[in-house]
């Protein structure tokens, strides 16, 4: 995608003596795909993992709770750890971790392994994704940096749209009797071809060399857990008071965290983010519309399969066939978005929302229909609005900034984007299991979906301040 923005100049190193070509970005796009293919593609697998691994509702929930909270909580660390050593070695690092642990899960023999390897690949995740970002805008410029932004939205969504599509196959194929295993150990082969070609296409690059400011990761590593993990626990344990009192103390962590980078960077000692970044009017805006954008699709997706494969009876596979529909609109989104962008600038978020709200309103109407196929036209709406707005998104958000802070900058981009998918699924699932007495799973979807439209204007008056920044 071409926006203006994206082509402004920046702060770069020198150019390389030839153009760099795009192995480098589909080297890099590799771990992003597998990151949130298995973030979304595990959903499919639970019934199977707990009959097999004879575990209870709270391990299976955290099957899915600890990949996503060490993920989430890790990036802005994982983003400076690349800027220090080096983007490339950092993502190997991270890929060949990840690797390891996808074929841990998929021979885990309890719950407890299971967990604790989620866990890792979790970890090893964080310090991938923001290496992509940072990399990609080092070694493309111009008009070539706004496509490979472009490729990152596209590769990010493919993956969320197609996991539950990719899992129920894979489930019952039943390769070699693997059944859920199977959607773990399929990242082996992948990952062991990505770290073959890295070292051989992917240039080295850093940012700021200096030490980590330790106390600054472990003050917002304690502030995001204190948001993420009760939002993803306490639903299911009905709200203790320890998820009360973990939430209250996000605020006087993550200010403690500011006040530390502030004081850090007055002393000449580089901080583990330059707030200086949220100077920048778009980047500023732009992680705010990440944070309200981000609870969007991930909460979707969340209450659609519970709706379709509890409420509509359907089975994972038939489950995935449906969740195509999404995969239809999202990748016409892909074809159409840089045509769309050239006409409407940064407008094109504002666009996608609102496509975002109308297909809300038509998934509610059509929620309780005899049939699947009529979700279909909403469902594609639905992936075309949410295609049309994270395709872009981070062109924007990072086109103006020196490249120099390029590692941070994207791991805070990506924890806004988790972050606010954390928040999503909380703030979604209480408002369908509120629902769900009253009405069934018909009426509990269609409640949610109307919820939906808040953040969905949230994201056009977001975009609206960002055209004008």
């Amino acid at each position: 995608m071409t926006t203006r923005t994206a082509e402004r100049p920046v702060a770069a190193p020198a150019e390389p003596r030839q153009r760099p070509g795009w192995g480098p970005l589909l080297v890099m796009l590799t771990g992003t795909f597998m990151t949130f293919l298995d973030f979304f593609i595990v959903n499919v697998a639970l019934p199977s993992i707990q009959g097999e691994l004879h575990t209870n509702p709270a391990a299976i929930q955290f099957v899915v709770a600890g990949f996503g909270l060490t993920f989430a909580v890790s990036l802005i660390s994982g983003g400076r750890l690349g800027d220090i050593y080096g983007r490339r070695r950092v993502f190997t690092i991270g890929l060949a971790l990840f690797t390891l642990a996808s074929a841990a899960c998929g021979f885990a023999q309890g719950a407890g392994f299971l967990i604790a390897a989620r866990i890792v690949q979790g970890a090893a995740a964080a310090l991938m994704t923001p290496q992509v970002l940072a990399t990609l805008g080092t070694v493309y410029t111009g008009a070539a940096r706004a496509r490979a932004f472009a490729a990152y939205g596209m590769t990010m969504g493919l993956a969320g749209v197609l996991g539950q599509l990719i899992g129920g196959g894979l489930i019952a194929l039943n390769i070699a009797g693997a059944s859920w295993r199977s959607i773990f150990l399929i990242n082996v082969p992948v990952g062991v071809a990505g770290l073959m070609l890295v070292r051989r296409l992917v240039p080295e690059s850093r940012g700021e060399r200096a030490a980590l400011d330790l106390t600054g990761t472990a003050l917002v590593t304690a502030g995001l857990t204190a948001i993420v993990l009760p939002l993803v626990e306490g639903r299911q344990q009905g709200w203790p008071t320890w998820t009360w009192l973990t939430l209250a103390s996000a605020p006087v962590l993550l200010t403690a965290f500011v006040l530390h980078q502030r004081a850090r960077s007055a002393a000449g000692r580089a901080p583990l983010v330059r707030l200086t970044i949220f100077r920048e009017r778009t980047f500023a805006l732009g992680t705010l519309t990440a944070v309200i954008f981000g609870g969007i699709p991930a909460s979707f997706f969340f209450v659609l399969a519970l709706y379709l494969q509890d409420g509509r009876h359907l089975s994972a596979l038939f489950s995935g066939i449906v969740f195509t529909g999404v995969g239809v609109g999202y990748f016409a989104a892909m074809l159409l978005a840089e045509r769309i962008s050239a006409r409407l600038g940064r407008h094109i978020l504002t666009l996608g929302a609102g496509f975002l709200t109308v297909a809300s309103l038509l998934l509610a109407v059509s929620s309780g229909a005899a049939t699947s196929a009529e979700l279909l036209p909403g469902l594609a709406l639905a992936g075309f609005g949410i295609g049309v707005v994270l395709v872009p998104l981070t062109a924007i958000v990072l086109a103006n900034l020196d490249v120099r802070h390029a590692g941070a900058a994207s791991g805070v981009l990506s924890t806004a984007l988790q972050v606010g998918g954390a928040l999503g699924i909380a703030v979604l699932g209480v408002v369908f299991f509120g629902a769900l007495p009253a009405g069934g799973f018909a009426h509990a979807f269609t409640v949610s979906l109307l919820g939906l439209g808040v953040p969905a204007v949230a994201t056009a008056a977001l975009a609206g301040l960002l055209s004008r920044s």
